[in-house]
């Protein structure tokens, strides 16, 4: 269907208890406790939950401090923060296995710098970055709408205004498009855990509050596309209900669909893995086309090959909404940020403890914070683009 003709588009995100989002702050939680005492440090590591069951697996070089003790400690503070203290999944009393071991020789080999040769990408792939016009935070609006229910549903169950919803949640906005452009709401679903003695309605009821506050005003979609908790009923939930692993949840971790996916997942890795480092600079250097003004929307593709420092190939696509050529865009970008994995960690300052914080509600869309995180968020090229491009 063309896009003058209209179409619904539909995202969906999940909360930081749903068991794919454990795992993955669990990782994320390891990868901050090695760069914090080495920014160096080298960790790509796995996390799997099951009822009253975490393992956690991988390959890390850095402190010797950083004991399979402490990182099964990390993995139970998480947990705990997240908020389980369920009888069948319970941050103090579920058995935690750590297999964690260093990493492989060859990879090391491959990515280490040396007398002749830059700091290498850290594997093979392809990465995308995206960035749109729908919201301010210049992302596509059904999964920013989507992230933002839970995370106002989460903020609530933290600090004690919403009572009796548990961890585990899920939501899925639909919107309608006209021009290309969203304007309204068709449906949303929400399911999320909660106690016992709260009925479909009770939940629907405390709900609703938060939808409506995050839509846009006259956006609610009709009480018959408003859907809470489907089935009737989610009292189990978590690793209870439901295994969980890193990285199963790239696209909401992304885009929610509206723009291409290399396939790696980011949790878990630390940034010179291209998986995660190449991600954030393409969505940083999308975001800056778009926020200076010389693209509605715009993709941006980096392929990479283990051991080599420079990207393999660099792609734009402005999706026929640019002002300038594409090919004038790439050379100007390229100007400005060295895209090797050493270029793109100093250009971001990706070698900190940033990245518990990304595991949940996207690693895009966020507001950059005073201490790093977020980082690739900023608009801090549009000023350069703009003397060059005119």
């Amino acid at each position: 269907m063309s896009k003058d003709q209209g179409y619904i588009f539909t995202s969906e995100s999940v909360a930081e208890g749903h068991p794919d989002k454990i795992c993955d702050k669990i990782s994320d939680a390891i990868v901050d406790a090695y760069l914090a005492e080495d920014p160096y440090a080298r960790v790509a590591v796995e996390t799997a939950v099951t009822e009253n069951f975490v393992a956690l697996i991988g390959e890390t070089r850095g402190p010797e401090t950083l004991t399979h003790d402490r990182l099964i400690e990390i993995a139970r503070n998480t947990i705990r923060k997240i908020g389980y203290e369920q009888p069948n999944f319970h941050w103090k009393n579920a058995e935690v296995l750590c297999r964690v071991h260093s990493q492989s020789s060859d990879i090391a080999m491959g990515v280490d710098a040396a007398d002749d040769k830059d700091e290498g990408a850290g594997d093979q792939g392809i990465m995308f970055g995206y960035a749109c016009r729908e919201t301010e935070a210049l992302m596509p609006a059904a999964i920013h709408y989507a992230h933002d229910i839970l995370k106002a549903l989460s903020v609530g169950r933290h600090d004690g205004t919403i009572k009796g919803l548990g961890p585990d949640a899920k939501s899925q906005v639909s919107l309608v498009y006209e021009n290309g452009k969203p304007v309204r709401t068709h449906s949303v679903v929400v399911s999320t855990q909660h106690d016992e003695d709260l009925s479909q309605k009770d939940v629907i009821e405390i709900v609703r509050p938060v939808v409506e506050s995050v839509l846009p005003d006259g956006w609610m979609c009709r009480n018959d596309e408003f859907y809470v908790n489907p089935t009737g009923r989610f009292v189990i939930g978590g690793p209870e209900g439901d295994a969980g692993l890193t990285g199963r949840k790239i696209i909401v971790d992304t885009y929610g669909g509206a723009a291409p996916h290399g396939g790696g997942a980011f949790s878990g890795k630390d940034p010179t893995k291209v998986d995660r480092s190449a991600a954030y600079i393409a969505r940083y250097l999308a975001k800056n086309v778009v926020a200076a003004g010389y693209a509605e929307k715009c993709t941006i593709q980096l392929s990479y090959a283990i051991g080599v420092s420079k990207p393999i190939s660099v792609y734009i696509n402005t999706h026929k909404t640019g002002i300038v050529p594409e090919a004038k865009i790439s050379e100007t970008l390229l100007r400005n940020v060295d895209l090797s994995p050493r270029g793109i960690r100093e250009h971001l300052k990706l070698n900190r403890p940033i990245y518990e914080r990304t595991a949940a509600y996207g690693h895009f869309g966020r507001e950059p914070n005073t201490d790093g995180g977020f980082s690739w968020e900023k608009t801090d090229l549009v000023a350069a683009l703009q003397d060059d491009l005119g």
